[in-house]
């Protein structure tokens, strides 16, 4: 039998979500070009998913679209909508609707309201590792998916570690680390020679430029404060 010449299998990338706070293109696509320049390595020509959650009301989506596309990034999908008409608004504009994985679990796994004052079962969830003892050279992209990465080697620049979970380095660190990247707020960096090129946590990112110079190159921790990315010596 001649095998098809079409074949679909799962499969699973790391993306960069956008999410819009405010439903004018005008805005949207300034605040985006002041992100891109400050990274075009990293943004420049990236596929984006669009997070629209925080908005309301009618968005012209010809005009958002033109907006976001002048900035050079690719729209591959929108989440975030909240009900039908904002599904339709964003299939008219010819937009895949995209749901959130966390999202659609927290939905079907909420307990009715009659079984609320139920005691609740406490079960403890098993935190997945990836290990990685070899060196990662530039170019290699490591990807943890659902779990931490640790590094016990170095990461030359132009490698890339993407992790859903925390990520621990304990070589140099040249590369990009990104941590949370299914959007997870609560994870953090760790690295005992941080001279990284990019690092990010749930989409806040700093380039080499930001990080403060007393920790270049020395033991470091980043996490997200309030929102925005902290950095401590490691203790």
């Amino acid at each position: 039998m001649p095998q098809s010449p079409i074949e679909f299998k799962g499969s699973s990338f790391t993306l960069s979500v956008v999410h819009l706070h405010h439903s004018q293109p005008d805005v949207i696509r300034q605040a985006l070009q002041e992100k891109i320049d400050q990274a075009p390595a990293f943004l420049q020509n990236a596929p984006v998913v669009l997070n629209i959650s925080a908005l309301s009301g009618d968005i012209n989506w010809k005009q958002m679209q033109q907006a976001i596309s002048a900035t050079g990034l690719r729209i591959v999908g929108v989440s975030g909508c909240k009900d039908d008409a904002q599904k339709k608004m964003v299939a008219r504009a010819g937009l895949p609707v995209l749901s959130e994985g966390k999202e659609n679990r927290k939905t079907a796994e909420a307990p009715p309201a009659e079984e609320a004052a139920a005691p609740a079962v406490v079960t403890e969830s098993i935190n997945k590792t990836r290990v990685v003892n070899t060196p990662v050279r530039s170019g290699q992209q490591i990807y943890a998916r659902n779990a931490d990465l640790i590094v016990t080697s170095s990461v030359s620049a132009g490698a890339e570690l993407v992790a859903d979970g925390n990520i621990h380095i304990y070589g140099m660190m040249r590369g990009r680390a990104l941590a949370g990247a299914s959007g997870d707020r609560d994870c953090q960096i760790f690295c005992t020679h941080l001279a990284a090129e990019l690092v990010s946590i749930a989409g806040e990112y700093w380039i080499m430029d930001q990080i403060p110079a007393e920790f270049f190159g020395k033991a470091a921790r980043l996490c997200l404060k309030e929102g925005a990315l902290t950095i401590q010596t490691l203790n």
